[in-house]
């Protein structure tokens, strides 16, 4: 099983690594929600490290990212921006992982929100079983259902919409 630790975006082999995966999974995501408008798909390299997130990811034996976890904190509240997994890891805990981890960690018995898209049956699992709270879907974009999700206190999604491709 991968380990975990913080990811430096400032390093280039990282940040590609990254932004690969995040490109991988949010395609899969796409087909899974009937949507390919999803901001990080169409997000370059150094916009994506641009980003003000906190990066942490779940790394192999060789120090490769299998996944990828991203959050900004907005009010006392952990806004969860992406939970990411590269493709050839699906199906293997990575995103269960990952989240435990930041939810255990990082940042324990704080309020916690994410949102993903309503029909990527994946992800709207995996919260759910670690104790998320759905909240109301919403549509940001013609075509596009996001869920909502809050634990601990968390209320409604504090980033906008951006979702999160974690096929756990």
């Amino acid at each position: 099983m991968p380990q975990i630790r913080p990811l430096d975006l400032t390093d280039d082999a990282t940040a590609a690594a990254v932004h690969r995966i995040g490109r991988a999974a949010y395609a899969v995501e796409a087909e899974l929600i009937g949507f390919d408008g999803i901001p990080a798909l169409g997000e370059s390299l150094a916009e994506m490290r641009a980003q003000p997130l906190n990066w942490v990811g779940a790394v192999d034996e060789h120090g490769v990212p299998a996944g990828f976890l991203a959050w900004e904190e907005a009010d006392g509240v952990v806004c969860i921006d992406r939970l990411c997994v590269d493709p050839a890891w699906f199906r293997r805990g990575v995103a269960s992982l990952l989240l435990r981890h930041a939810l255990t960690e990082l940042f324990p018995g704080r309020p916690v929100e994410v949102t993903t898209g309503a029909a990527n049956a994946p992800a709207v699992t995996l919260y759910a079983r670690l104790g998320f709270t759905r909240g109301p879907d919403f549509s940001p974009a013609p075509g596009l259902t996001m869920a909502s999700f809050g634990r601990a206190g968390g209320g409604t999604p504090c980033h906008g919409g951006r979702g999160s491709s974690d096929l756990a």
